[in-house]
């Protein structure tokens, strides 16, 4: 349930439907008013074996603070602190173990939302057990040994392929903590040894369940796709980096949508980027999946991507726009979208119109309700050379690819302008002689340095 409620809050209050507000409330009041005494969120079995895996209070406590910033529910606020007090205990007895050991960084979502409205240090103290309770995924990259396909059956939570679209955030979301250079430029160091093992042409690696080289007809699992584009979306919020959002539109135009029916009634556990046929086969190349993994389904081989995938589109609608410095907008990704907004008290609208990615031109309407000067950052792909910006019957060249351009201006009433993004189709050499043609794409293999 958090996982689809993860995604199915800023889809209903995004679009406005009434009825799935409706019904996410219902479950929402059900869970805040159903929190165990001691902070535990959902059910938990009392008689266990074995120490729990704190995973689902991690993706719990990610799926109220969404919930909250939808809403405004002031008993979010309290039910998290208590969730997280119960944490703070729990593991000075019960050490992180499992998915929780290997997601900690997820936790780390709610700790600073939650500090950046009481301020109190425990729960920075907690981020710092937490982190020397979890999986060093910075440190394990630094001498990182899965460069190969995984072992058909040697299933591994260091190479599950969701855990590290995940990890990828984890040394910007600790760098906030720690204001390290390392910290912060991890993500991009990780992202290319990926790319260079196990990466495909939409910009995702491939995972079935575990990394698996980068032949064309390896599977790559739904729930990493989303996550990937959630870890992107997140550095993009930390980093400002204009090329994690052209890999965040690569992964949204062409993983994303591959892998489910238009419906979203039915989708693949594990798509492939040359995949001739969906069918039950026994002979599948997998590393640990099942030969149901591969066909179109309300829940082929495990049920957890049937709801984690309702997260990808409205999240990667929510970020389109981003606030920059100086009471700045940014337009971190393009899409059909339009953004309601205040700067200094002044209503400000941005619409954008556009085919993008099917085309290459973009035309964008401000209006605001008085006069008012702000700037407005359009990224510039890297790969758009020859960039161009029309306002006001000029045309400006944009110098820089892979930059953020500032059209800063005192806006009064409404100004439209254009922005043209060239698209040059060009060839990347794959495995075995191959060749993928891409458009309006960068190289995979290419990292700025940081």
């Amino acid at each position: 349930m958090p996982y689809w409620l993860d995604g199915a809050i800023p889809l209903a209050w995004l679009i406005g439907n009434q009825p799935l507000k409706q019904r996410i409330i219902r479950y929402l009041d059900y869970i805040l008013e159903h929190q165990h005494e001691d902070g535990w969120l959902g059910p938990r079995v009392e008689e266990k074996k074995e120490a729990a895996d704190l995973w689902s209070q991690a993706l719990a406590l990610k799926m109220l603070v969404v919930y909250h910033d939808a809403t405004g529910d002031d008993r979010v606020p309290a039910c998290v602190g208590k969730a997280l007090q119960m944490l703070d205990r729990h593991i000075d007895k019960e050490p992180l173990s499992k998915w929780g050991q290997f997601r900690w960084f997820e936790f780390l979502i709610s700790i600073y939302w939650l500090y950046e409205r009481i301020g109190e240090s425990w729960l920075l103290d907690l981020a710092v057990k937490l982190h020397a309770q979890g999986f060093h995924w910075q440190a394990f990259f630094q001498r990182w040994p899965l460069t190969e396909p995984t072992e058909k059956k040697r299933w591994n939570y260091a190479g599950h392929v969701v855990n590290n679209a995940m990890a990828l955030k984890e040394g910007a979301l600790w760098w906030r903590l720690t204001g390290a250079d390392t910290d912060r430029a991890s993500p991009c160091a990780m992202m290319e040894a990926l790319d260079r093992h196990h990466g495909m042409p939409t910009g995702v690696f491939t995972g079935d369940e575990c990394l698996a080289g980068k032949s064309a007809i390896q599977g790559t699992e739904l729930c990493a796709v989303v996550e990937y584009m959630y870890s992107l979306e997140w550095l993009i919020g930390v980093r400002g980096d204009p090329v994690l959002a052209d890999r965040l539109e690569q992964i949204a135009f062409n993983a994303l949508p591959a892998t489910f029916s238009p419906d979203m009634w039915s989708h693949q556990y594990d798509q492939q980027v040359n995949q001739v046929e969906c069918s039950i086969r026994d002979n599948r190349p997998w590393n640990t999946n099942g030969p149901d993994a591969n066909i179109y389904g309300l829940e082929p081989n495990f049920g957890c991507c049937t709801a984690n995938l309702s997260q990808g589109w409205p999240k990667f609608a929510a970020h389109l726009w981003m606030r920059a410095r100086s009471n700045g907008i940014a337009a971190v990704a393009y899409a059909p979208s339009r953004l309601d907004t205040d700067i200094g008290g002044v209503p400000v609208s941005v619409e954008l119109e556009t085919d993008y990615p099917f085309r290459q031109d973009l035309q964008f309407t401000v209006e605001v309700g008085q006069p008012v000067r702000f700037p407005l950052l359009l990224r510039i792909p890297a790969w758009a050379e020859g960039a161009a910006v029309k306002i006001g019957g000029r045309t400006e060249q944009v110098g820089h690819s892979c930059s953020f351009h500032t059209v800063e201006r005192t806006w009064q009433g409404k100004t439209t302008f254009q922005l043209s993004l060239p698209m040059m189709p060009r060839g990347i050499p794959r495995p075995n002689g191959a060749i993928s043609i891409v458009r309006g794409t960068t190289r995979l293999s290419w990292m700025p340095a940081i």
